[in-house]
């Protein structure tokens, strides 16, 4: 057996049992334990396991914290993200932005562009982009409110997102693996970003380093479908491998 698919199965092995010790694994693959704790390093370093002593478990999925919390968290790597999307947004583009912290970061860094189309369901960005360059125009998406993250959601959304057309959809997640590819925690806003990103030209979607390598509950997209991949630190090896087999860009 190949090593890659010996990983493969027992990234399967260890999601279907919860938790595997190094002998079970090295017993059911008939391999030496050093070859094992091999491949469970590599398999974490991709994001597909979680390393415990004497063996790995399933990832558990990462839940974010209420928006003021997220607000407050690596502020400086939001930033650094923001910095990279005001290089690449031209004036005159059309933007769908979702809601999310990191999102809120770049419309403040975007606000300077002039002759922008926003298309958002963030009430925060459209306060803010449309406070900006009195020729930026704004539409703000309406459906059902969600108060903790000042967001709409719903069906309603995704009907209007569909009359529109944009050059980027800037999309922030929760988590992104090379197995997965983008996830997200809420279900609602998984389905918002997907609805965006099939009505723009490019997807590009916004992750801290440290939602790298992390699993949500809900899929956004695989990494074949995501045209950039914006952090402010670059991927984990595996990760950065199966990124440049799925033709992402990593500025």
């Amino acid at each position: 057996m190949k090593p890659g698919e010996r990983r493969d199965q027992i990234a399967r092995a260890i999601r279907e049992s919860g938790q595997l010790t190094v002998e079970d694994l090295a017993g059911r693959f008939s391999v030496s334990a050093e070859t094992i704790r091999r491949d469970l390093s590599t398999l974490a370093e991709s994001g597909a396991v979680q390393k415990v002593h004497g063996g790995a478990r399933r990832l558990r999925l990462h839940h974010e914290g209420s928006f003021e919390e997220r607000l407050a968290t690596n502020a400086p790597a939001k930033q650094e993200i923001a910095a990279k999307i005001a290089a690449i947004v031209r004036p005159g583009d059309t933007l769908f932005i979702d809601t999310g912290s990191t999102t809120l970061a770049c419309a403040e860094q975007l606000v300077a562009v002039p002759r922008l189309t926003v298309i958002t369901n963030s009430l925060a960005i459209a306060r803010l982009m449309g406070a900006g360059h009195s020729d930026i125009r704004v539409f703000l998406l309406g459906g059902t409110f969600s108060h903790g993250n000042a967001q709409t959601v719903g069906p309603l959304v995704l009907r209007q997102i569909a009359g529109f057309q944009a050059d980027y959809a800037l999309l922030t997640v929760s988590a992104v693996t090379a197995e997965v590819g983008a996830m997200d925690s809420s279900l609602d806003e998984a389905e918002v970003a997907r609805s965006m990103m099939e009505n723009a030209r490019q997807v590009v979607v916004l992750a801290d380093s440290d939602k790298l390598g992390k699993t949500a509950g809900f899929r956004v997209c695989r990494l074949a479908e995501i045209d950039m991949l914006v952090s402010d630190r670059p991927p984990p090896p595996p990760l950065a491998r199966a990124l440049a087999e799925a033709g992402v860009q990593v500025p």
